[in-house]
Parts: C-alpha cells; sequence; structure tokens
C-alpha cells in the first residue's frame, strides 16, 4: 500500500480527529497507522506538516532534517507531536491505501476542462473522476506515470510522476500537487476511474 499526507481545499491544519478519517474515507482510504507511516518513511516519505494518524497521535516523517522541521541539526525520523484533543486540535492527516480495483486513466480530450466539464467528461466515458487515494495507489502500486495536470474528485489538480525527468519532476518520484485552482479554469485534463465489479 502507499501512505499519503492530505489537507483540503481549505488549506493546512484544517482537520480535526473526525473530519481527517472523513477525508481519508472520501479519498477511497483510510487514516494510517503509526507503523505503516514508520514505514513509508523508511521508503523515503518526508513531509513536514504534522497529520493526524489512527491511533489520534499526530506526527510527521522528516527524511532531511532542515530548519522548519525539528531543526537542522536533528535526527532523520518520524517526529511525535503526542496525542491532542480529537475535537479542538486540527491537523492534516496521513491517509493509506491499499485497494486498487479498477482502471485509472488520463483521459484523452480535445480540449483542456473546468471541473464540472472534467466530472461530466469521466462519467460520459463510463467512469467517475479519480480520487486521490487512487492516484497515490495508481502511482506506487502500478508505476503509473504522467506528465498533465489533471482535475481530481476534490477540486485538486495533480500528476503522478515514477520516472523523474526535466519538466515534470526532476529529482524524484512523487504525485506533484498543483493546487485548487478556481473550478472554473479551463486549464485542465481529468484523471478517471473506472472500478472493476
Amino acid at each position: 500500500g502507499v501512505v499519503f499526507p492530505y489537507s483540503p481545499r481549505l488549506g493546512r491544519y484544517n482537520l480535526n480527529f473526525h473530519e481527517a478519517q472523513r477525508a481519508c474515507a472520501e479519498q477511497d482510504s483510510v487514516m494510517a497507522s503509526f507503523d505503516q507511516l514508520y514505514d513509508a518513511w523508511r521508503s523515503g516519505l518526508d513531509w513536514c506538516n504534522a497529520g493526524w494518524l489512527s491511533d489520534g497521535s499526530v506526527q510527521y516523517p522528516i527524511t532531511k532534517p532542515r530548519e522548519p522541521c525539528g531543526g537542522r541539526n536533528t535526527v532523520p525520523g518520524v517526529r511525535n507531536y503526542g496525542f491532542w484533543d480529537k475535537d479542538k486540535s486540527h491537523y492534516d492527516v496521513f491517509c493509506f491505501t491499499s485497494n486498487f480495483n479498477g482502471r485509472f486513466y488520463y483521459l484523452i480530450h480535445p480540449t483542456k476542462l473546468t471541473y464540472d466539464e472534467a466530472v461530466q467528461a469521466c462519467l460520459k466515458d463510463g467512469s467517475q473522476i479519480a480520487k486521490v487515494g487512487q492516484m497515490f495507489a495508481a502511482w506506487k502500486l502500478l508505476g503509473y506515470d504522467r506528465c498533465d495536470a489533471g482535475w481530481l474528485a476534490d477540486g485538486s489538480v495533480r500528476y503522478p510522476i515514477s520516472r523523474p525527468r526535466k519538466r515534470c519532476s526532476p529529482s524524484e518520484a512523487a504525485v506533484r500537487f498543483v493546487g485548487f485552482p478556481d473550478k472554473k479554469h479551463k486549464l485542465y485534463g481529468v484523471y478517471c476511474f473506472r472500478g472493476y465489479n
């Protein structure tokens, strides 16, 4: 499976524990456990924003220590903020997905699309607009690689790169995050997902 950090359109540190649980479910995944985050860190996950884990703790993985992430002179590791109030405290979340039962693909379309057009284009193709978890699963588990920014169901725009190259993701294999653009802009393609029954 694959662990991925998630924050909503509102920006970072906007989810209490229960909202974080829901956010992962909406992205076709579950909240990651500490063991899953630790394995992801050992595989190179480096993320400087603290996120909820399934046990109610708040942690983040650092492979390259630097000033804003606990300090330059600290050792790499999973940084632990401890346990926080599940209703009042707000962080990002680490989600986990291993579930991949369908076809994830970039829809070849003659024009760039608004968000609503992207949703309709996938439906017309017999699919649904893909979720963030589905993109991470396709990238990590299937080596999916596409240098085209596309809409996803949560309104974000991302693209998966498993073979780093100059204009796409020069230094590392990654799911690149473009942002949460205005949904009315016709600037992007779309990633679709068709589940196998």
